[in-house]
């Protein structure tokens, strides 16, 4: 046939492009609940999504929970009910960029900006005065770490802390070894745009199972909340720019490693060991030396990067009896 190809990318053409443009998912039940019982502020005239639960009486002790990359604050799901038992107050909120969040783009997102936010959303909330714990994950313990900084070392802190809980995040440049595609998108101006864009279920399913342990791994459903979220506000787009905070976790290595291991806040860390982004023993040796005055647990061998979802009974128990001993 004279000028098949021509042909052929007729039909293709607007096939990719209906491919590159599919709308996202629709939230689930459970998803549409956790949307329903939050909230949201304004930052910097944007819009960011948080849940503030009241909870156990007599108690004025107050949690805020940071989530992890590429996720939301829905990761805590699994162990809201028991911290509302134990809290006055269990706040969460999804990071600019992520889960029911504004997605602004183009946008140059950095953990500076996302403490800012968190410190917004307390003194929204009358909480710039009181003392607070603050529980993280992943991308979340950077964002605790500029928070801690800002507390003891500079004074411009906003948020007080009264404990913080660290679990599974790259606190160490050295000890964290990124998946090959997070490397490409925070490397890559020219393939970042097409990669983001080629994202899909399939390759969002293979890269999050791949961080979790093989006897955790979360169900379909589970899976697809967690691309719903992402895929919410088009935040597939974004995944570049938010990437970046790897590169300034070594840029500023010193100024958040410095704060955690000066401080003398109570600290903790929860740990899933086998988590191939911040390996055993590398990562947990290194934050032994450094960080003397942290307590730890190591989960079971079987756990991997996400310990609250994978062993939220285990992460729990090891809260507990942190928060109980002082």
């Amino acid at each position: 046939m004279k000028e098949w190809w021509v042909h052929v990318g007729l039909i293709c053409i607007p096939l990719v492009a209906v491919y590159l443009h599919i709308p996202p998912p629709h939230l689930s039940p459970a998803l549409q609940k956790w949307h329903s019982a939050g909230e949201v502020f304004h930052f910097r005239g944007r819009e960011i999504f948080y849940r503030d639960s009241s909870g156990a009486l007599g108690s004025s002790d107050v949690i805020i929970l940071l989530h992890g990359f590429p996720t939301s604050s829905f990761d805590w799901n699994k162990i809201w009910e028991p911290l509302t038992q134990r809290f006055h107050r269990v706040i969460a909120l999804d990071f600019l960029g992520f889960g029911f969040s504004d997605k602004p783009r183009p946008h140059k997102y950095s953990i500076f900006e996302q403490a800012s936010v968190v410190e917004a959303l307390a003194a929204h909330l009358g909480l710039s005065h009181q003392r607070v714990n603050v529980m993280s994950h992943d991308y979340g313990d950077t964002v605790a770490l500029e928070l801690l900084y800002r507390s003891d070392q500079n004074r411009t802190g906003h948020l007080t802390f009264n404990s913080l809980c660290l679990s599974n995040g790259g606190l160490f440049p050295e000890t964290h070894y990124p998946r090959l595609l997070q490397r490409l998108l925070k490397d890559s101006s020219f393939l970042a745009p097409v990669l983001t864009r080629l994202t899909n279920y399939m390759l969002f399913q293979k890269g999050i199972g791949d961080v979790f342990g093989p006897y955790t791994q979360p169900t379909d459903a589970e899976f697809w909340d967690m691309w719903t979220g992402l895929r919410h506000n088009d935040g597939n787009l974004v995944l570049d720019s938010i990437l970046q905070f790897i590169n300034q976790r070594s840029k500023h290595r010193e100024r958040w490693v410095g704060a955690l291991t000066s401080t003398f806040v109570p600290l903790h860390m929860i740990y899933g060991p086998l988590d191939p982004v911040n390996p055993h023993p590398q990562f947990i040796r290194l934050y032994q030396k450094l960080v003397q005055r942290s307590t730890i647990t190591i989960l079971d061998e079987h756990i991997s990067h996400y310990p609250q979802l994978e062993d939220p009974t285990g992460f729990l128990n090891a809260y507990f009896n942190f928060i109980h001993s002082f």
